[in-house]
């Protein structure tokens, strides 16, 4: 995809998304999140223009983000953590914080934290995290079935959409998509999304780290 912009760029993934949602009769999906491990920025395009964008976690060396072409499979608001019989209720300590994004690549998602100092560095298991006031927004901006890029290294398209952001002192190591993770981040116990009311009972998110 060298030499695309942002805005054909989400026009390609908007009409691939149109050929699938023709034969499963779904509604078509016009976002795309970008998310640049190298810049730590997650990108919101909708109908071809660059709506927010937002400083993030990624993974950190021992544990990287994948990279590839994924879609969120689920949306949790004020999910339960569990791992390894230890339980958190929703709330402040709580590691994968208020919402939970889920990817269709097993384990993992876009969600919250309780080390907010994380922010804008390599430190996750894989998963990519965002402050609370951010992911609260992006949560109530997309939809399952909308398409999520996890791109390694800078190129012409990511330097289109975040510009001159200062490369961060640390860079995160990278897998392929087809690369299997050493941990799995979060392995979600139910595959039915949830609607978007924080009214609905906190879904349990059963994880193996973060």
């Amino acid at each position: 995809m060298k030499g695309l912009n942002p805005r054909k760029w989400a026009a390609v993934a908007v009409l691939a998304a149109g050929f699938a949602a023709q034969a499963s009769g779904q509604t078509v999906s016009q976002r795309l999140i970008v998310v640049s491990l190298e810049d730590r920025r997650l990108a919101l395009v909708e109908n071809g223009q660059v709506r927010k964008i937002y400083r993030v976690a990624v993974g950190k060396p021992s544990t990287p983000s994948p990279m590839g072409t994924f879609t969120i499979e689920r949306r949790v608001a004020n999910p339960v953590y569990e791992h390894d019989g230890k339980t958190v209720q929703p709330g402040p300590a709580n590691p994968v914080g208020t919402r939970w994004m889920g990817l269709n690549i097993r384990g993992y998602g876009i969600h919250g934290t309780n080390t907010p100092k994380s922010i804008g560095k390599a430190a996750s298991h894989g998963c990519i995290r965002m402050a609370k006031v951010d992911l609260e927004e992006l949560y109530d901006l997309v939809a399952v079935g909308d398409t999520v890029e996890l791109i390694g290294q800078r190129n012409e398209e990511t330097a289109q959409l975040f510009g001159g952001v200062e490369k961060p002192a640390e860079t995160p190591a990278m897998t392929a998509q087809s690369a299997a993770p050493a941990q799995q981040p979060v392995a979600p116990a139910d595959a039915n999304p949830l609607p978007a009311a924080t009214s609905a009972p906190a879904a349990k998110i059963l994880v193996s780290s973060r």
